[in-house]
């Protein structure tokens, strides 16, 4: 039975910030689709979410395009013509480029690149046939500004930004909007599920407490309001924290000064030996370092992590 209510789909929708986009817009009254590659993740986020609205969840793997295509049949299928696509589905890998492989490289672009052309490219031929619809990308501080040991992910939040900011202008005057937003680091409980390469435990020491800590990370209910305010507008761009914001101007302005400053963070950070290539979870890398002081650290991260369905 198609739903009369305004269709929303969120490819990444499962957990973290895609989770709370998504109860957002069910609070707004959407009929939300919630997409995401594991089975059982879905099922609890949809147990979670149906106290707010209708929802609906579907497997699906953004890098697959014949997958996406599928999935927008099923959606229109069972909730009508998808009136917003918000795509949130990411992957975060975290160490020095000696760590780093091209596989490494491949599966955040197919991931974080690929996926968000997959997903608009399916939902536009209807929304332009109905001159309506609302596009948004989720791409990061990491698209305005490469920062150290997280250059799979940089590249790949680069090139969805330069998607998104191209198919804003191709769309002009369609009726569709598509919104590029770049959000800072956000208490979602995300540093659970990112992954680590290279001295993964001391990697997740910096990373684990950058994501958690108030003043470098923000409120992620609050974050998902205001992407959720700002692709329902039809805004080109939303910078979601003061990271962001202050990224994008001083990049602006002083781009030379703005990449030496990356290179001395880099020094910083953690070296790595040749043969620690392996990724492992946060979670597993947390429980290799044992430290007291990370878990202060990272106590409001964890906290969100168990609220936000990072955790199995």
């Amino acid at each position: 039975m198609v739903s009369t209510l305004k269709t929303a789909l969120v490819p990444g929708g499962s957990r973290g910030l895609g989770l709370l986009v998504s109860r957002e817009l069910l609070d707004r009254g959407f009929a939300v689709a919630i997409a995401a590659r594991d089975d059982a993740e879905l099922a609890r986020a949809r147990d979670q979410l149906s106290e707010h609205g209708t929802v609906k969840d579907y497997v699906c793997d953004v890098r697959d395009t014949e997958a996406v295509q599928g999935l927008v049949h099923d959606v229109e299928r069972d909730l009508g013509p998808i009136d917003v696509l918000i795509t949130v589905a990411g992957i975060i890998q975290t160490g020095p480029l000696e760590a780093v492989t091209l596989e490494h490289f491949r599966d955040a672009i197919d991931t974080m690149t690929y996926g968000p052309i997959h997903c608009a490219l399916a939902v536009l031929p209807s929304m332009r046939g109905r001159r309506s619809g609302r596009i948004g990308t989720v791409a990061s501080v990491g698209g305005l500004v490469s920062p150290p040991h997280l250059l799979p992910y940089a590249t790949a939040k680069f090139g969805a930004v330069g998607f998104s900011e191209g198919l804003a202008v191709a769309l002009a005057g369609s009726g569709v909007t598509a919104t590029t937003i770049a959000p800072g680091l956000m208490r979602t409980g995300s540093h659970e599920r990112a992954f680590f390469t290279g001295q993964s435990e001391k990697e997740y020491a910096w990373f684990g407490p950058a994501a958690s800590l108030p003043v470098l990370s923000m409120n992620a209910e609050r974050a998902a309001r205001i992407i959720v305010d700002g692709v329902l507008a039809g805004k080109p761009t939303v910078l979601v924290g003061w990271l962001p914001k202050v990224a994008h101007r001083v990049h602006g302005l002083a781009p030379g000064l703005t990449t030496r400053a990356m290179g001395i963070a880099n020094r910083l950070l953690p070296g790595a030996r040749p043969e620690q290539s392996d990724l492992r979870e946060g979670r597993e890398a947390a429980s290799g370092l044992n430290s007291k002081v990370v878990k202060v650290l990272t106590t409001l991260g964890s906290k969100a992590a168990r609220k936000n369905n990072e955790r199995g």
